[in-house]
């Protein structure tokens, strides 16, 4: 196992992580995307427990 890490050099690993303006989603569009998931489970979630709660409730 240590030999696979020493193969792969800082350099390879920070040239695979650089933004390629081509080829890449811009990070501000992944980073809007992420608020929409985040969004959309949040009320998911509180959707969930509304229901849950009137069926208690009223149940």
């Amino acid at each position: 196992m240590a030999e696979a890490q020493k193969r792969l050099s800082h350099t390879t690993l920070k040239r695979r992580q650089r933004f390629h303006p081509k080829r890449d989603v811009r990070p501000a569009v992944l980073a809007k995307a992420n608020r929409l998931v985040i969004r959309v489970a949040a009320f998911i979630g509180l959707s969930f427990l509304t229901i849950a709660i009137l069926q208690a409730v009223l149940g």
